[in-house]
């Protein structure tokens, strides 16, 4: 499309001239640049801009929200950076140049963003097979399931590879290296020693109580199931990209070629089982206790802190953050409160556009909240955060309370997230609970769901006023530099 085309050459043009891009990803909104110098970025021209709904700089990244047609501008800014079809990469940072937090915001980003589309339509397979066996259309024996349910799993049982490929990127280790690493951490042998007996146990009556099935050099290895986990895959490649990097500067130039992922993989994996898979598969039990306690102290005010606060940790993107504990939760209790607490969060901003295209007289207002609704009802709130209710400000507090109150009372019903899937239409099949194969938690969150976009919808037709003031974009004709 030429308005793609016109608007990539804007988007590059006043963020400071390729030359001060760092690097660049998309997600399902928003285009990610780390940028050399934000002072050079245009912020306020970019905002007006016509096809540009808001510029975010949050974590290190100055993020450019595009909307639903981001994946097309992305190819366009992409080709104009003369790297069509694969990131930018990121130079060297001092620790000067970016917080903790926003490093540790930029990381998670880079890690998971690759995967959440396909993370999606993992879920969403595995979540219409639960309810098609429930109901009694398909069995587990069943060919059909059994070939669905393997395109289901396969990101989900061999998640460590996929994340060492993507940790491998960012962290600057070899991706190959980085998936024989991953691939280590699930092999059968492995896994099946678990069944044997144990031949000893550390930490007994603790929370990391362990079992140790097999040695090392003599030296005890505590081994668990390192499919569908986060933290340990994530941890292995960093620690391997450092023991890479070390290798690099020792090894002779005619064997360097197969000399560094030796020597990386030998001196990787075996401290990887010994010591770093261990450490972190203990913090991942002691988070998933902690989100336990914190669910079981008051599920009610966890409800409505997670689901009020929920729009707020997407528009800084701290959201992104939470995804490894969401599915850490998933490994090791089975289910996930966070993601359920906030159940009714994309379906309050859709309840409140409707209420505003009803109740608007304002065109341009009109036009914005109705483009946005189609993208809210499968829960990508960013075109309707950005958009409207945020820049109304009334809508966008009316979004929240009602968010928290859904979140209070999805708690309140026992609703409990058990899949990764997709988001707003497509995220109940992820309260049915596989295990059992019950379908209260998709009506409770139905339920909750109803309750909030009723109460968003109600209080925004009648709070809700034009107000004289409307925003006016900028044309790209008129700004683009041919």
């Amino acid at each position: 499309m030429a308005d793609n085309k016109n608007l990539a050459k804007m988007i590059i043009q006043h963020v400071g001239g390729k030359d001060n891009v760092r690097s660049l990803t998309h997600c399902f909104t928003r285009l990610r640049f780390v940028l050399k110098n934000e002072d050079k970025a245009n912020t306020d021209l970019l905002k007006q801009t016509d096809g540009i709904v808001d510029v975010i700089q949050q974590g290190g990244q100055y993020q450019v929200v595009i909307g639903m047609r981001v994946e097309a501008v992305y190819t366009e800014v992409m080709k104009r950076l003369d790297l069509e079809g694969q990131p930018v990469e990121e130079e060297p940072e001092t620790s000067e140049s970016k917080s903790l937090f926003n490093r540790f915001v930029d990381t998670v980003s880079g890690i998971f963003m690759p995967l959440l589309g396909l993370l999606t339509a993992c879920g969403i397979i595995k979540g219409l097979l639960a309810i098609l066996a429930v109901s009694g259309l398909l069995t587990e024996t069943d060919g059909t399931y059994v070939m669905l349910n393997a395109v289901g799993d396969s990101l989900f049982y061999f998640f460590p590879i996929f994340l060492a490929y993507t940790a491998a990127k960012k962290f600057k280790l070899n991706e190959f290296t980085g998936m024989a690493i991953g691939a280590s951490m699930i092999y059968p042998a492995i896994i099946n020693s678990i069944t044997d007996t144990p031949l000893d146990t550390l930490f007994a009556g603790s929370i990391i109580e362990s079992n140790v099935f097999l040695t090392f050099l003599k030296i005890p290895v505590v081994l668990t199931n390192y499919s569908s986990t986060v933290i340990p895959a994530i941890l292995a490649v960093w620690f391997a990209s450092i023991v890479e990097k070390q290798v690099k500067k020792i090894a002779p130039a005619a064997v360097k070629n197969f000399f560094v992922p030796l020597m990386t993989l030998l001196i990787s994996v075996p401290i990887i089982f010994i010591v770093i898979g261990p450490l972190a598969t203990w913090a991942s039990t002691i988070i998933g206790a902690f989100v336990e306690v914190l669910y079981g102290f008051s599920p009610i005010l966890f409800g409505a802190f997670v689901g009020g606060f929920w729009q707020i940790f997407v528009m800084f993107g701290i959201h992104q953050g939470m995804i490894p504990i969401v599915i850490n939760n998933l490994a090791t209790l089975g289910y996930d409160t966070i993601f359920a607490a906030t159940c009714t969060a994309s379906f309050t901003q859709l309840a409140i556009l409707i209420a505003i295209v009803i109740r608007t007289k304002n065109k341009r207002i009109k036009n914005t909240a109705t483009a946005a609704i189609f993208p809210a009802i499968f829960g990508i709130t960013e075109p309707a955060i950005y958009g409207v209710t945020l820049p109304l400000k009334k809508p966008f507090i009316i979004s929240c309370v009602s968010s928290g109150v859904g979140g209070a009372l999805a708690m309140a019903l026992g609703v409990k997230f058990y899949q990764m899937g997709g988001q707003g239409i497509f995220s109940f099949p992820c309260y049915l609970n596989p295990a059992s194969g019950d379908f209260n938690g998709i009506w409770m969150s139905v339920i909750a769901m109803g309750v909030a976009m009723i109460l968003s919808f109600v209080a925004t037709l009648f709070l809700y006023r034009d107000t004289t003031e409307e925003k006016t974009k900028v044309d790209l004709k008129e700004t683009v530099a041919e």
